[in-house]
């Protein structure tokens, strides 16, 4: 009994999280994920389409930024995976979640005598971040900006 509470419970976490493409271009040999970047504008010099990437970030990822990160590192291991050397970050958005608190009683009578309850469950559930990319291979990738010197 345990194991299948186990297992069911891993799955819905493992979906929660899933990321998926859909291919409309052909994809290249795998590489690694630190040679894909991401842009926010279509990069200068042209690009190919291999594929429209769905993903979602996990569902117990508290903070804006490290959703955002989570979507963005899903979007890079799967464009990786297709070959691509690049993701056209096309939009993020929020899903569904949030915290909610319920509030229960029952009263009974059995034997003549009379019992009553109370409960009270609560649902702590983080809203997930969703974002869509489109993996794409550039010829001649420019090269990468330099990170902003550290103010004293």
């Amino acid at each position: 009994m345990i194991r299948a509470i186990v297992l069911a419970a891993t799955t819905v976490l493992l979906s929660a999280c899933a990321t998926s493409h859909m291919l409309v271009g052909q994809p290249r040999p795998p590489i690694d994920v630190a040679q894909v970047r991401v842009y926010h504008a279509p990069p200068p010099g042209g690009f190919e389409q291999i594929a429209v990437i769905e993903t979602a970030s996990g569902p117990v990822t508290y903070g804006e930024q490290n959703k955002l990160n989570a979507v963005l590192n899903n979007l890079r291991k799967e464009a990786a995976k297709l070959g691509a050397n690049g993701v056209l970050l096309q939009g993020t958005a929020d899903g569904y979640g949030g915290t909610s608190v319920g509030v229960g009683t029952g009263v009974g009578r059995y034997g003549g005598h009379s019992y009553s309850s109370g409960g009270i469950g609560v649902s702590i559930s983080p809203r997930t971040k969703h974002a869509t990319g489109i993996a794409i291979h550039v010829p001649n990738p420019p090269p990468p900006r330099p990170a902003p010197a550290p103010r004293p």
